[in-house]
């Protein structure tokens, strides 16, 4: 007898394929199985749990005043002694300063001088009256007689100062030598000191400054007084 059934329609055919794709979903079932993971969600109960009621302890830190010390007791009285007016008491006799004839006059000892102060060191520009340099008495006035003294102390540098000793020395260009000296209250020259470029320039400058004719020495106050100068020396080594 044959079969009524449409080919197309026979599952039989497709078992095979049926098996493979459920064989392929089992798989899959059970790989989800084994892959899944579960968590407890359960609740620590053992957690501090801060809230109102926990108070901290905060430590005083104020400092305790102590207190004041008791006042000091009060002074005892003072004891006043009552004195007598029975007690006699010395007069003191003034004694005459009247002179007697007949009493002998003590000599009187010299008195000694008080020996003047002796005046400082002044400086050339404020000195009162200048030292005169010899041939200046005729300037007029105290700047007349100071310009006529540098004008005569340079003439006499140039001319006494060996120029050709710098060369000597191997020395060049513009040689500048600081003399500074003294006209004492005889009018000498004193205390010279100079600064050069070289010893043998400064001794030359010494000697030359300490060759200086004798002045009139100047005054302060009307005293005469040591007066300080400063003498600048300058020339061309050629």
């Amino acid at each position: 007898m044959e079969s009524k059934k449409n080919p197309k329609a026979d599952l039989s055919r497709k078992s095979l394929l049926f098996f493979q794709l459920g064989m392929i979903l089992m798989l899959l079932i059970a790989w989800q199985a084994i892959e899944w993971k579960t968590y407890d969600r359960t609740i620590d109960t053992d957690t501090l749990a801060v809230g109102d009621e926990l108070e901290e302890e905060i430590p005083i830190t104020q400092q305790i005043t102590p207190p004041p010390p008791p006042p000091p007791p009060p002074p005892a009285p003072e004891v006043i002694e009552v004195v007598e007016d029975e007690e006699e008491v010395e007069e003191t006799i003034i004694e005459s300063t009247e002179t007697n004839q007949e009493e002998e006059i003590m000599e009187i000892e010299e008195i000694e001088e008080a020996v003047e102060e002796e005046l400082a060191d002044v400086p050339f520009a404020v000195i009162e009256n200048v030292p005169i340099y010899p041939g200046c008495e005729g300037a007029k006035g105290n700047s007349g007689k100071k310009a006529c003294m540098s004008e005569k102390i340079d003439k006499w540098v140039k001319k006494k100062f060996n120029g050709d000793l710098a060369g000597d020395l191997g020395l060049e260009g513009i040689q500048r030598i600081f003399v500074r000296f003294k006209i004492n209250k005889n009018g000498n020259v004193v205390d010279v000191q100079a600064r050069a470029p070289h010893p043998k320039l400064e001794q030359e400058a010494v000697r030359v400054v300490k060759s200086l004719p004798k002045m009139t020495p100047g005054k302060q106050r009307g005293k005469p007084v040591g007066v300080l100068y400063s003498l600048p020396i300058r020339f061309q080594v050629e």
